[in-house]
């Protein structure tokens, strides 16, 4: 891998350019690591307290009643921003969609359980669970393939 640096102060904006025949692992975990440099931590709030919260402690995120929670192993919080704007924030080799309600942490899932419609059940390290809609569930086997070691 080659790596240019180019300094010039008639620059307005940073930019970062990389140059491939195709994305690999190596190339992703560099995207993520840029874009989780922008997002070391979430504010969640419960009861009348906002709580700081690392991404990588969260399990998963899921919406109802036109809120967004963040769940933890103890807890669950809620949040301002809305789905759609956690997906583009958070690293895309560790949380992926489930379904248009809820984003999981791949790092916490326990494991899953086919059911007879084409859907699966995701299980958490923290004994909840989840359901991955049809959709999805190509994605999440991709993104399975790709993180396996």
């Amino acid at each position: 891998m080659k790596l240019y640096l180019n300094i010039d102060k008639s620059t307005k904006e940073t930019k970062i350019t990389i140059e491939a025949p195709e994305i690999n692992e190596r190339i992703q975990k560099l995207i993520d690591f840029l874009q989780s440099e922008e997002t070391e931590f979430i504010v969640g709030k419960k009861g009348d307290m906002q709580y700081i919260l690392k991404p990588f402690d969260i399990h998963y995120f899921h919406t109802e009643k036109d809120r967004v929670f963040a769940v933890t192993a103890t807890d669950s919080y809620i949040l301002k921003e809305k789905l759609y704007e956690l997906e583009a924030l958070l690293p895309a080799h560790k949380f992926i969609r489930l379904s248009k309600s809820v984003i999981a942490n791949l790092y916490e899932l326990s494991r899953f359980e086919a059911s007879f419609n084409g859907t699966l059940c995701v299980y958490f390290k923290s004994g909840k669970k989840e359901y991955v809609s049809r959709t999805y569930v190509p994605a999440i086997r991709e993104a399975l393939k790709f993180n396996r070691r």
